[in-house]
């Protein structure tokens, strides 16, 4: 026990030097450098790091050098999301295994084409031989997200060709992966539910003739049972949230890893990670966080002015992370609007008609959209031009869909890896120079000194 002690001892000792050395740099610093903090321009506009076929993003014009706002759009390749989600719906067809076949091959697939994707999709999605119970239900994760990416690195172990960069092999892979994600969170969130909350472990075959989303919900529910209504609106979920321009996290992670020459299974698996993060995927749970402390602190959801109250409160860090954060709102591009959140909001809404206490909860969630821009310019003092973002919604949507929160996140990388694998195949074969930006030096030069001098 004494030894315990000591070791404990010498450890916070460790831990307190690191703190003392680890501390935020001073934000006139970055300025009196040049240095873009965050690769971000002094008006907040991204740094030009790279050119893309894949999407585009809009939120905003550059006129005699100033930004201008405007509209959002999400471009695939040069086609609207908004034309493409309609499109589907106007069919009633499923449409994510589109989107992916556009993100992968850069054209619309004629109906032949996307049965034979659809096709390949169903059959790929089972996975290899003892993989389920070997690499997930063996070391169960709390958290879902660090549990596909064990199962994609693991994959690499599965693969005969793992690390050739050839377009054949990593659209070979990108496939596969875009197949099995699905799965591996599925019993990823199936193993998490047995081994740590103490459920019943339901383990369900992946099913070669529904849609991702259709499966999804198929393999996440204990009796497998969901609407065709449900299914649509996930599929719409996903294509929403399938691709988002090179410059974001994850994408942008994806061709940093992926400028090195290494093997689709890291590339993808170090996205994943990013996506974790609460500033980028993870948001929509910080969101749904936030919203249950709302509705725990605000009694009169219908009056506004309480509303706002509590949303200053959480402005000034007096409330909820005291992070002075009102999350879902505001974007690294999108400025006057983000289609994403316009597409999700209508169906949300359509969905929270049918039963009152989702429609109440649903108009509550409008009234802090409406109310934080001039709550913001009350604590903060600035005329900074905000919309709501995809992940205000998104995870109100998981929540009537009664997906658990554990899943939000895994949900927007199964729909992202379509994105992160044509960003790695544009990288690898389109740009072939590894990413490698400069850091500026702020240490004076030491003398070295002998160790029985130091103090």
């Amino acid at each position: 026990m004494v030894h315990e002690n000591e070791i404990n001892e010498k450890k916070k000792q460790f831990y307190k030097a690191a703190e003392d050395l680890y501390k935020p740099f001073p934000k006139e610093l970055f300025k009196a450098y040049g240095v873009k903090r965050g690769l971000r321009n002094e008006d907040e506009t991204g740094v030009m790091a790279g050119l893309t076929s894949v999407g585009q993003v809009i939120g905003y014009y550059i006129e005699d050098g100033e930004k201008i706002p405007a509209e959002g759009h999400l471009k695939y390749r040069g086609y609207d999301i908004m034309d493409i989600v309609s499109n589907c719906e106007k069919e009633d067809r499923f449409g994510f295994e589109e989107v992916a076949y556009l993100l992968l091959f850069g054209k619309l697939p004629s109906r032949t084409q996307l049965n034979h994707f659809n096709e390949l999709i169903g059959e790929l999605r089972v996975l290899p031989p003892g993989f389920s119970e070997d690499m997930i239900l063996k070391a169960p994760s709390k958290n879902i997200m660090n549990k596909m990416a064990r199962s994609v690195l693991a994959a690499y172990s599965y693969d005969s060709n793992p690390d050739e960069i050839s377009v054949a092999n990593i659209l070979r892979q990108s496939i596969e992966l875009i197949a099995r994600l699905p799965v591996m969170a599925a019993v990823g969130y199936q193993a998490k539910r047995h081994y740590h909350d103490g459920d019943s472990l339901y383990l369900h075959v992946p099913q070669k003739q529904l849609s991702t989303a259709e499966n999804l919900l198929y393999m996440l529910r204990p009796d497998n049972k969901y609407t065709h209504q449900e299914a649509a609106l996930l599929d719409t979920m996903l294509m929403i949230q399938a691709e988002h321009g090179g410059g974001n996290n994850s994408a942008f992670t994806t061709r940093v890893v992926s400028s090195s020459g290494t093997d689709t299974y890291s590339a993808i698996a170090a996205a994943i990670g990013s996506l974790k993060g609460p500033k980028h995927g993870g948001a929509n749970a910080k969101v749904m966080a936030m919203m249950e402390d709302i509705k725990e602190n605000v009694k009169n959801w219908e009056d506004e002015d309480e509303v706002a109250a509590y949303i200053e409160k959480i402005l000034r860090k007096e409330a909820f992370d005291h992070a002075g954060l009102i999350y879902g709102m505001g974007h690294a591009v999108y400025t006057y609007s983000d289609p994403r959140c316009i597409l999700l909001k209508e169906r949300a809404e359509k969905l929270a008609e049918n039963d009152p206490e989702w429609k109440k909860e649903f108009d509550l969630y409008t009234k802090v959209e409406k109310l934080t821009p001039e709550c913001f310019l009350r604590v903060k003092h600035s005329h900074k031009v905000m919309c709501a973002n995809v992940d205000m919604y998104s995870g109100f949507v998981y929540k009537m869909l009664g997906i658990a929160p554990e899943m939000y996140t895994p949900l927007f990388a199964i729909a992202r890896i379509t994105g992160w694998c044509a960003h790695r195949l544009e990288e690898t074969i389109g740009c072939s120079r590894i990413i490698r930006p400069a850091y500026k030096s702020i240490v004076d030069k030491k003398d070295y000194i002998p160790i029985d001098k130091r103090k």
